[in-house]
């Protein structure tokens, strides 16, 4: 039998702290229940910076 296609996985938007650049992504919602913060390049910034979940 097939398993579910979306399950426990939800898209996500990362947000900037420093512009108003942002990220989509995936993450699993069962292993990873906290907000994920992920260090990303920041294209008008041109550095990286840290990228926060939004809600």
């Amino acid at each position: 039998m097939a398993k579910n296609k979306k399950g426990a996985r939800e898209t996500i938007q990362l947000k900037s702290t420093e512009s108003a650049e942002c990220y989509w992504t995936v993450k699993n919602k069962r292993n990873t229940t906290e907000r994920l913060e992920l260090r990303k390049f920041d294209k008008s910034k041109r550095k990286h910076v840290i990228f926060k979940e939004k809600k």
